[in-house]
């Protein structure tokens, strides 16, 4: 097997809290995950869960309590394990007198290119994110989505093999998520590895090759969509046009649940133990149309609020309760 592009152990982290007796308030509690490169692998939890934390830990702004994290086999306290990353912070800040351009023409410099080099590739970032127009645009008149791709533009300067975004969605609309999406697939689809904390589970959902779920700083479940989600069937939703008294007395008696939503239509529940052919049968026998047939299945929403409800912390450094 490759070797992991990003591997943590036990990784913990207290802060001090209190001004005259500080204690330990545990915001992350013996976490232990690995991402294999090609991934696109999604942090999950709730405001305050140590997603920021562990990133944090990642990038080496922060130092562990105890446990350990590499990159790319080397520990995150060597500077050169960050070589290959490119990061954006959860609220990135960035100096607004500069423009879109001159940002990422700084920045790439500082990665160690040329001047003509640096200013190539901030023209080919911006256009990627979508801020072409704006690339001369002083950024203290961007608004706060246009910072945040401008900051996504950042974590790719130095082209990097692993993208780490904390919140990338953040601030966006959702012309500005669907167009973030989409560049997390490209980057994919080059074969880096991405790895991205977030609270809008749809996009995890949609994106993500496993994810990894935390509430109270401690990790509560981690797998692919399909092992964390039940995809068999668990009901049936039939909506039907034109049916009349007779017919809907018939689906009731079938099995189903009646809904009326008004001018003849009407919803029918089928629990997922029937099968949906014989009310299928009974609306076309009637004369009655079917409008759609949609099956229920569990969500990732679901898994993770079973995950995350109730989860309490303990400020005494004992992690979650």
């Amino acid at each position: 097997m490759p070797e992991p592009v990003l591997a943590v152990d036990r990784l913990t982290k207290d802060y001090p809290v209190g001004f005259w007796r500080p204690r330990p308030y545990r915001a992350l509690d013996a976490l232990t995950f690995s991402v294999a490169p090609g991934e696109v692998f999604g942090c999950l939890g709730p405001n305050g869960a140590g997603k920021s934390t562990t990133l944090k830990l990642l990038m080496g702004l922060v130092a562990p309590t105890a446990g350990s994290a590499h990159l790319f086999g080397l520990p995150v306290s060597n500077v050169a394990s960050r070589r290959r990353v490119g990061f954006l912070p959860e609220n990135p800040v960035f100096y607004d007198y500069l423009s879109g351009e001159e940002l990422l023409a700084y920045y790439g410099q500082l990665c160690g290119m040329r001047a003509a080099a640096a200013r190539a590739r901030a023209t080919v970032l911006l256009d990627r994110v979508g801020l072409g127009a704006e690339r001369r645009m002083a950024l203290r008149r961007y608004s706060k989505g246009m910072v945040q791709r401008l900051g996504v533009a950042q974590a790719l300067v130095q082209d990097p093999d692993l993208v780490v975004l904390d919140e990338p969605m953040s601030g966006l609309d959702p012309i500005g998520r669907r167009d973030v999406r989409t560049l997390i697939l490209s980057l994919r689809d080059e074969g880096r590895t991405v790895v991205f904390s977030s609270h809008i589970l749809s996009d995890a959902e949609s994106l993500c090759t496993r994810v990894a779920i935390l509430a109270a700083g401690r990790l509560q479940a981690i797998g692919g969509i399909t092992d964390l989600v039940e995809f068999s069937v668990r009901a049936w939703e039939l909506l039907v046009d034109g049916a009349g008294e007779g017919l809907r007395g018939q689906l009731v008696a079938a099995g189903g649940t009646m809904t009326d939503l008004g001018a003849g239509r009407v919803q029918v529940h089928v629990p997922g133990a029937l099968a949906p052919e014989p009310f299928l049968h009974l609306v076309s026998g009637a004369g009655a149309r079917v409008l759609s047939l949609q099956p229920v299945r569990q969500t990732l929403e679901e898994v993770f609020l079973k995950h995350v409800e109730g989860k309490r912390r303990d400020v005494s450094g004992g992690g979650a309760a």
